[in-house]
């Protein structure tokens, strides 16, 4: 493909404008796709020598081409990435590669399938300036990097389409993730909405890394001037990154000295420039992805690295709404949450397991594997739950609760803590503990008083109010509930309220021997106490 035009961009709006020219420099722009006729009709005139057309699917049936460059609004790129990965074309898509970590991972897998090249537009890990600072850092010239904010500011264009965190922070989220080779353990996002409700016209995230370095991003277009800065603080040194400034990075050599051992005192000193490279970032990039798709390597900003950033500003998203920290859980996790589920710092879960829509699960609680928590789920703090078990909607199991494996928790059930609780006295110091034992079912509505044992395989009716321990395979109903009957461990009953709905194998004044008629197990009631003799599942 060398020496060809191969290339064909989509959208020419506020930034595709750039890529246009720098794709005709480069001399690999075969055609440029534009919906708006009077943009259209513009650039025709400016650049009379390109072919133009308003046909996306001129392009993607052209053979002649074989990538394409993405500059459309960010709600399309999903769609538009998709269909020119599914017509077997390399593809280059400005941030965000999606508005969803969802779409983002079907796009990368499908590439992969593909086996095309898709790259993601971070400009600014291929701006020489970064590049430079990424040198002063593995050379260990900062020392150990401690925290690393940027400023993104303006009073520039006003978005309706996307807010302010998704245009103007996958830039430095991008760099700090390439800056500290890790992804973060916390994130927690603020922002505000003062000219369109619901559009955040300012953004602050915070990232908190396992290594203990931690990161902010200030991102607005309600500044009174434009500010491109990301500043990094290390141990020995300070560096600055200015992209609005002649000279785009600097270095200051300030130190901190212990006067009498005690106190600290900042020892400044004069700002070094740092000679970088003086390059176009927009053209290096390109011509990066121009690289990788006639030698069909791997982009150093690739689906991968978009899908996390699309994941961090995802969740600092989740965090604004919220407000609170989210702790983030990289995309090779072994179980799912929903994206409206919020998972506090300090919670283990077990592979497999499924959270869904609005639930919460508190800080310090352990779930197992292959667990069902439904919608609308709280669980915690400090909450045990074992392996297998089901939670359906609507349940809340408070701090002092243990669930053993295969615990089936009805819809709306509840579980106490506290038995007299007043809301103006504090009682923390008084809760109770409460075991559910393996395999037990607590029916719809039921409500389980704190400091009680429930046996295994024990069957807890709909609606009722459980304030006494429960033997195992008991049924029970009514308020407060009793013992009306036994149970089968897989959930048929044996007998209730004297009946026998088994097969009797052998009967005595005192002893009865009864085998399940589903699934053939064997159980013995002798003098109200039933036990197994043989279970068959």
């Amino acid at each position: 493909m060398k020496g060809q035009k191969f290339i064909a961009q989509i959208g020419l709006g506020y930034w595709g404008k750039n890529i246009l020219r720098n794709l005709h420099e480069l001399r690999v722009l075969h055609t440029a796709c534009e919906v708006n006729p009077s943009t259209l009709k513009q650039f025709k005139k400016q650049y009379p020598e390109i072919n133009f057309t308003d046909s996306f699917e001129h392009i993607l049936s052209n053979p002649e081409i074989k990538a394409v460059v993405i500059s459309t609004p960010a709600a399309t790129h999903y769609e538009i990435v998709k269909r020119t990965l599914l017509s077997d074309k390399d593809v280059f898509v400005e941030k965000p590669l999606a508005l969803k970590t969802s779409e983002g991972e079907e796009l990368v897998k499908l590439a992969e399938r593909k086996g095309r090249v898709l790259m993601v537009g971070h400009i600014l890990q291929y701006h020489p300036a970064v590049r430079k600072l990424k040198d002063l850092i593995s050379t260990g010239e900062l020392g150990k990097v401690q925290y690393i904010y940027s400023n993104r500011l303006n009073i520039g264009k006003l978005r309706t389409e996307e807010n302010i965190l998704w245009s103007f922070a996958p830039h430095d989220i991008s760099v700090i993730l390439m800056l500290v080779e890790e992804e973060p353990a916390k994130i927690y996002a603020t922002g505000g909405d003062y000219i369109n409700r619901g559009i955040y016209d300012t953004t602050i995230t915070n990232l908190e890394f396992k290594s203990g370095i931690k990161a902010h991003i200030f991102v607005s277009w309600l500044h009174p001037y434009k500010e491109q800065k990301l500043i990094v603080v290390g141990s020995k040194a300070m560096a600055v990154f200015d992209d609005v400034s002649k000279e785009k990075l600097f270095i200051y050599p300030h130190k901190i000295e212990w006067k009498e051992g005690k106190i600290p005192v900042a020892q400044k000193a004069d700002y070094e420039i740092i000679p970088v490279e003086v390059s176009e970032p927009l053209k290096l990039e390109l011509m990066h992805f121009i690289e990788c798709v006639q030698e069909r390597k791997n982009p150093l900003t690739d689906g991968y690295e978009g899908l996390k950033v699309l994941k961090i500003l995802e969740l600092a998203e989740k965090s604004i709404i919220n407000g609170m920290p989210i702790t983030y859980l990289s995309e090779n996790k072994n179980y799912f949450s929903h994206e409206t589920a919020i998972i506090d710092d300090g919670v283990e879960i077990g592979k497999d397991t499924r959270i869904w829509h609005f639930s919460h699960i508190l800080k310090g609680t352990k779930i197992g594997e292959k667990c069902i928590i439904g919608q609308n789920v709280a669980i915690g703090p400090d909450v045990i739950i074992g392996n297998r078990c089901k939670i359906q909607n609507n349940v809340s199991v408070y701090k002092g609760v243990t669930l053993e494996d295969e615990v089936f928790c009805g819809p709306s059930c509840v579980f106490t803590n506290v038995y007299n609780p007043r809301a103006f006295i504090e009682r923390k110091h008084e809760f109770r503990p409460t075991l559910v034992k393996r395999g037990a079912t607590i029916g719809a509505n039921a409500t389980v008083v704190c400091g009680i044992t429930i046996g295994k395989y024990a069957f807890i009716g709909a609606g009722a109010v459980v304030n006494r321990d429960v033997e195992d395979y008991a049924l029970v109903a009514g308020v407060p509930a009793k013992r009306i009957g036994w149970v089968c461990k897989c959930g048929v009953i044996l007998i209730n309220k004297d009946k026998i709905n088994g097969n009797v194998l052998g009967e005595s004044d005192s002893e009865r021997k009864i085998i399940c008629p589903n699934c053939g197990s064997i159980y013995r009631l002798k003098d109200s106490i039933f036990k197994p003799l043989e279970e068959r599942i």
